[in-house]
């Protein structure tokens, strides 16, 4: 295994192909990795399957401010690369709504906390979760979404939904400083859901914006290690609420 793992962005997409299941860290595009957004946008991929917390914020948004380019996963959308989409909330970015009347996307709403634990069972080999979320609603009865049958579990005389792990082809996330192996930190609001998906697919590519060498810095600043890590891409954008 190497230890230098940084290549360029567009090295990274590169095993991306049309079709596959990709997740995507940030929460309304804040700790998305912009520059691998834009590289496959630039690599022009189509019929993607991606999960994440949202769609992003669209072109000119008002939480993006005026004249902004889209941000996340919304720039996957601005350019139709996404057939469906799996994630906790969908009524901001409104090119969702668009596609979805046009017949184009589809997309499957999952509980904000079971989308990051199913993740986080995916990650670190879990056979699933065990939620009450969704007891006594159609969450009981309807498969998920991959199409897996739902069970309901009973310990020590209480109900639960057991939730099967998400796993994806690719983690696509965004680190404040990454190591040239791939042990890295988010700051702030950042976090999200990039701790959770670096390990939940199988090739993690992490997009920072700031690079160190291996033991530059003390290793307890990292919060994630960067074994299940493949690719390091620098160069990302300071970070912009």
């Amino acid at each position: 295994m190497s230890i230098n793992k940084v290549i360029t962005a567009d090295e990274a997409v590169a095993g991306i192909k049309d079709g596959m299941t990709i997740m995507v860290g940030g929460f309304l595009g804040t700790g998305s990795p912009e520059i691998l957004m834009d590289a496959l946008v630039r690599k022009g991929v189509k019929h993607l399957t991606v999960i994440g917390n949202d769609g992003g914020l669209a072109e000119g948004q008002p939480a993006n401010g005026p004249g902004k380019t889209p941000r996340g996963i919304g720039k996957l959308l601005e350019h139709n690369m996404v057939d469906h989409i799996i994630a906790s909330h969908l009524g901001v970015n409104p090119r969702l709504n668009e596609q979805f009347a046009a017949g184009t996307l589809t997309y499957t709403l999952v509980p904000q906390g079971t989308l990051a634990e199913k993740i986080r069972a995916a990650n670190f080999g879990l056979g699933g979760v065990l939620t009450p979320t969704g007891l006594g609603t159609p969450m009981e009865t309807e498969k998920d979404e991959l199409g897996r049958d739902k069970m309901v579990v009973e310990i020590d005389g209480k109900k639960y939904l057991l939730e099967r792990p998400l796993h994806a082809d690719y983690a696509l996330c965004r680190a404040s400083v990454c190591d040239r192996f791939g042990n890295f930190v988010c700051n702030k609001a950042t976090k999200n859901y990039n701790y959770v998906m670096a390990g939940a697919a199988d090739k993690v590519i992490v997009a920072t914006e700031k690079l160190v060498e291996i033991g530059e810095v003390d290793p307890d600043t990292f919060q994630a290690s960067g074994v299940p890590v493949d690719y390091v891409v620098e160069g990302e954008p300071k970070w912009q609420i």
